[in-house]
């Protein structure tokens, strides 16, 4: 049971900082890319890897995005609006749907937090479900500790300058293929399988009417045990 709610909590705290790495471009790409999710070097049993999402759905429109994600424990979708600037994470988890709201502000306040990056771009390029992509290399200094991971993007659906999202990727200048986010014990890699050309409707973009508005700290007290 205490693994249980371990990995909800993890799961809760990863809706909260899923990239929102997709540059909509002011309008160059609609459709959606997919996803696969592989934990390399794992430290995770089974039986808890099952509780994870395996892939994740990246639909773009013009300049809003909207990632979700479904693992054994609930749903997460992180929608964002590059031309309002505000984010907002929507959680479907144990019977509830709940949703947050960051504005530029706001999520200005997280960039504080975080060490900057150094981003360098190599010129190494690679194909990923059929658009050729460059590799970056991102180096975060963490109390004196240099973690260095590998990020291959491409330009042909996008750009730089909406990437305001997630304080780790934002200097990427284009469209994330494969990338990894790192937790304590373990790393989930994102990679994209496909990418389809589609009209989306501006509903999926906003908040669900049968979604309660609440805030990130009053979120992770629920699911940790200090709400009911």
């Amino acid at each position: 049971m205490k693994n249980k709610v371990a990995i909800l909590c993890t799961i809760v705290t990863l809706g909260l900082v899923i990239p929102q790495f997709a540059n909509a471009g002011g309008g160059k790409f609609e459709g959606v890319i997919t996803y696969n999710i592989t934990f390399p070097n794992s430290n995770l049993q089974a039986e808890q890897l099952a509780m994870f999402p395996k892939t994740m759905t990246l639909s773009i429109k013009g300049t809003k995005t909207r990632n979700e994600s479904t693992s054994a424990m609930g749903a997460i979708t992180e929608i964002t609006n590059y031309d309002q600037k505000f984010t907002i994470s929507l959680l479907q988890l144990q019977g509830k749907k709940l949703a947050i709201k960051k504005t530029l502000a706001e999520i200005n306040q997280e960039y504080d937090k975080v060490a900057k990056p150094v981003v360098q771009i190599t010129n190494d390029t690679k194909d990923i479900a059929g658009y050729k992509c460059k590799k970056a290399i991102v180096t975060m200094d963490n109390n004196g500790k240099k973690t260095s991971f590998e990020i291959w993007f491409t330009n042909d659906l996008g750009g730089r300058e909406m990437n305001f999202g997630n304080p780790v990727y934002r200097d990427i200048e284009g469209m994330m293929m494969e990338f990894s986010m790192q937790e304590r014990n373990f790393t989930m890699k994102y990679t994209a399988v496909s990418v389809e050309k589609k009209s989306l409707p501006d509903s999926s973009f906003e908040i669900p009417p049968d979604y309660k508005l609440t805030t990130q700290e009053e979120l992770k007290s629920m699911f940790s045990g200090g709400g009911k």
